[in-house]
């Protein structure tokens, strides 16, 4: 028997919401796409599974769009804060065990937190401090991984360029730990301390941000 794909409701459809739905349906997961707004639902109808012009406060409409069925919810409600909270409430009662919701604020993001909302997410702050890393520390990506690690993917720093692991000791000095080197097309898994970082590498590295950190700021 094959595994059961998980099913995705967006709850919407702003430029947020918009591009959660269309990046999870062009990766050919269900997605059912709900709003108030007839044209947003419209723009999006081609792209996801099924799209529906509804008010999602109402519980009756949520059953019948099957967005009680979801495995995954994600709330993007503009500034309407208590719209937000009255979905995630509708949902929790409908049994929904993993909701991620856009937050406007500190105080609308620890409400949800409290309610049981499993990811709270700051869109604009995220993306902000997303720009800050990448420039200060040549962080593309990163995905949490345990309690304070991280993988992050990030630009090959000039201080690497000629010099190989062992060099620069990072497991020892900063308990980093490089996982892959991606060079052109080329990808290096579990490097060996002898191998060379070029510039234009891209490197995959384990570790906790404060200690990548460090890295940048000797």
């Amino acid at each position: 028997m094959s595994k059961k794909e998980k099913t995705f409701a967006v709850i919407g459809l702003g430029k947020f919401g918009f591009y959660v739905a269309q990046t999870l349906a062009e990766a050919g997961a269900e997605v059912i796409a709900c709003d108030k707004d007839e044209e947003k639902v419209k723009n999006i109808g081609e792209i996801v599974t099924s799209a529906y012009v509804m008010d999602a406060t109402d519980e009756k409409a949520l059953i019948e769009a099957g967005i009680n069925t979801a495995d995954v919810v994600i709330i993007s409600i503009g500034s309407n804060i208590e719209a937000s909270l009255l979905v995630v409430i509708q949902l929790i009662n409908l049994g929904i065990k993993e909701i991620i919701a856009k937050a406007v604020n500190p105080l609308h993001g620890a409400i949800l937190e409290r309610l049981g909302v499993k990811r709270v997410v700051y869109a604009e702050k995220e993306m902000g401090i997303k720009i800050a890393k990448s420039l200060l520390m040549g962080v593309l990506e990163e995905m949490s991984f345990a309690e304070d690690y991280k993988i992050f993917e990030i630009e090959t720093p000039g201080l690497f360029v000629g010099k190989n692991l062992q060099e620069l000791d990072l497991r020892k000095r900063y308990d980093l730990t490089v996982l892959a080197i991606k060079r052109g097309t080329e990808v290096i898994v579990n490097p060996s301390p002898k191998e060379v970082f070029k510039k234009g590498d891209i490197l995959l590295i384990l570790g906790k941000e404060r200690n990548l950190k460090k890295v940048f700021s000797e």
